[in-house]
């Protein structure tokens, strides 16, 4: 079951979702739609280093090379063509038990080309922070971000039952707590090692 944006706005008067700090408020009559709540990109973005690496190595103990920068709410960032940054929303969120999140792009922006994700798509129940994205350039033309824009859409589906394991009791929860841009922290999960190797 999805929520409603009269169970959405009681999350928000609950603390559930909320502004970390004291500059910027949740603008329920901009932000809130029937089914969801607009989130907006923080003014921090991650990009990848791409003339310091050769290749990605998705078993590497070390993660990808990433600059971390400031961008000007009057000048934006320019996302090329193919371009993929790490951003984060600058709402954060605080899952209660019996909830599922799930973070989509806008239609509106998705009709020009952007695209935006969540790192697996569903927030856990039992997650605090913010929400961290993949934003990426489908289109042929260079798009302009800013911070503070209106980026993508937050939906809750109601779970059948609370979890056994919440996302903050789960031993490889690498992501709880997050704040700004979060690199992959794939490097710090457990592996088991093939004997034949």
């Amino acid at each position: 079951m999805i929520l409603s944006d009269a169970e959405i706005r009681k999350l928000v008067e609950e603390g559930a979702i909320y502004v970390p700090t004291d500059t910027h408020t949740i603008e329920m009559d901009l932000q809130l739609g029937p089914t969801s709540l607009d989130l907006r990109l923080g003014p921090e973005i991650l990009l990848f280093d791409n003339h310091a690496m050769r290749i990605i190595d998705l078993n590497e103990k070390q993660p990808p090379r990433m600059r971390r920068i400031q961008v000007d709410e009057k000048e934006g960032f320019v996302l090329h063509p193919s371009e993929l940054v790490l951003g984060t929303t600058i709402e954060a969120v605080k899952i209660p038990l019996d909830l599922v999140g799930r973070v989509g792009g806008r239609s509106s922006l998705g009709r020009l080309g952007l695209s935006v994700q969540t790192d697996a798509g569903i927030i856990d129940p039992g997650f605090e922070g913010q929400i961290n994205l993949q934003i990426h350039n489908l289109s042929r033309q260079p798009l302009l971000l800013r911070p503070y824009q209106r980026i993508c859409q937050l939906y809750f589906m109601r779970m059948s039952q609370p979890p056994e394991t919440p996302y903050y009791k789960k031993t490889d929860a690498k992501y709880h707590g997050q704040f700004g841009p979060v690199p992959s922290r794939i490097s710090k999960e457990q592996r088991r090692i093939d004997p034949a190797l």
